[in-house]
């Protein structure tokens, strides 16, 4: 009714709105449809993918060039449509094409492009309070995301562009051996003569809602003098920081928490170490393979302990799709089951 009002600033926001939005929503379902297990985690390698990302891009940016010139009503909103459909696949085709080991750093990628997003149409609404949230998102989620590629060790332009530029590797080594096997009573052993310990949780901790058992079996072992910490790799679970939010609500001591970065080294001097749910993030292949799809990304390195009893509802490979070998080590021994189940075992046998 007032076309007068769709200046060059209120048409820009409109076209950015659309194509960042567009990308974040079609992103956001494949995200979620990798982390629910309903889509492979195996990265998309389609024939030419970086071309087809590159014209894709293109012609979006063109619609949106023909948009932002303010041509008539029907070529404005083919402009729209176009540039809708064009996000929408690349947002889709970008995100299927990064595997899943990378894609706790795609969720920030895609929470700070949905800030971005709410920030164009706050000046497409005239709405400053928009803007400036808007604003705050995207600016904390590229923040996170730099913190997580370094983390990581991953390109932030690969993130980014959905795997612009990534080589494919030789086939992943071939780790033999055969896994050795334990009982909650000879763990309980283990806990109960170790002085130093180190618990290393994964997104099965989270799942099986143990932090409650495992925060009690802390308090267990601290009373009877074991010195035990926890390790928290910085893309633990499914989301950055979800162990360690976890953790705090159970009840678990801050200065028991370390990071990564802090206690790597101590695992050495470790008697014995607990692996709870937890698989990518302890996986040697990023250090033993360089064609493993996780190869140079720091890993909590548990193998280096006396003893490691890792806790699996199975031995299956994890998120990323790659063998883990410690699985196979002389000095590591599974412990299948249900990890809350498990953990309350645990806690039972302390008692006694």
């Amino acid at each position: 009714h007032h076309p007068e009002l769709l200046d060059g600033v209120r048409l820009s926001s409109v076209g950015l709105a659309t194509m960042i939005g567009g990308v974040t929503a079609t992103g956001s379902l494949v995200a979620f449809g990798k982390l629910n297990g309903n889509l492979s985690s195996a990265p998309l390698a389609l024939p030419m993918r970086d071309q087809m990302n590159m014209a894709a891009g293109a012609a979006m940016l063109g619609c949106f060039g023909l948009f932002v010139a303010n041509p008539s009503p029907a070529t404005g909103m083919a402009a729209l449509a176009g540039m809708s459909v064009l996000s929408g696949g690349l947002g889709w085709h970008m995100t299927a094409s990064i595997g899943g080991a990378d894609m706790p750093v795609v969720i920030t990628v895609l929470n700070s492009y949905s800030g971005w997003a709410l920030c164009a149409e706050g000046f497409m609404l005239d709405k400053p309070l928009l803007t400036t949230v808007g604003a705050l998102i995207g600016s904390s989620g590229a923040i996170l995301t730099h913190i997580m590629c370094v983390a990581m060790n991953r390109d932030i332009v690969s993130v980014l562009l959905g795997g612009f530029g990534t080589a494919a590797k030789g086939p992943a080594m071939v780790f033999e051996g055969e896994a050795t096997f334990t009982d909650v009573d000879s763990t309980v052993e283990l806990m109960r003569d170790a002085k130093e310990m180190i618990i290393v949780p994964g997104y099965g901790l989270a799942v099986a809602n143990g932090q409650y058992a495992i925060a009690e079996i802390t308090k267990q072992l601290r009373a009877a003098g074991v010195n035990v910490r926890f390790g928290i790799h910085p893309v633990a679970g499914r989301m950055p920081g979800q162990l360690n939010v976890l953790l705090a609500e159970a009840g678990v001591p801050y200065d028991l928490v370390l990071e990564m970065e802090e206690i790597n080294d101590d695992f050495g001097k470790t008697d014995l170490t607990l692996v709870v749910g937890a698989n990518d993030t302890v996986n040697s292949a990023a250090e033993e393979d360089p064609n493993s799809v996780i190869a140079g990304m720091p890993v909590l390195q548990v193998w280096k302990s006396k003893q490691v009893v890792v806790m699996k509802r199975s031995m299956g490979a994890g998120y990323a799709g790659a063998d883990n070998p410690v699985f196979i080590k002389d000095n590591t021994d599974m412990l299948l089951g249900d990890a809350k189940k498990t953990l309350d075992a645990i806690r039972t046998k302390l008692d006694q």
